[in-house]
């Protein structure tokens, strides 16, 4: 999956050999940088850190429960 099929704020399963040892996880599509899709980071979940997209192979979506009311807890609040 290209980085301009992401989506701004939606959450990815993804790989990286940079992050996580290579493991299965979920990353959200983060605009912290900038709007421009030249900026946009991917959001390690469960970290206060961001890396880049190209650094990450994009599985697919990752689908939130559908049970309500969710909330979901940055590493930084």
């Amino acid at each position: 999956m290209f980085s301009a099929s992401l989506v701004p704020g939606a959450f990815y399963w993804a790989r990286s050999s940079k992050h996580f040892g290579g493991d299965l996880t979920i990353v959200q599509v983060s605009t912290v940088f900038g709007e421009d899709p030249d900026y946009w980071a991917l959001a390690l979940i469960g970290t206060d850190e961001h890396a880049m997209p190209v650094d990450f192979e994009i599985i697919c979506p990752a689908e939130l429960p559908a049970q309500r009311p969710y909330k979901i807890q940055h590493a930084a609040e």
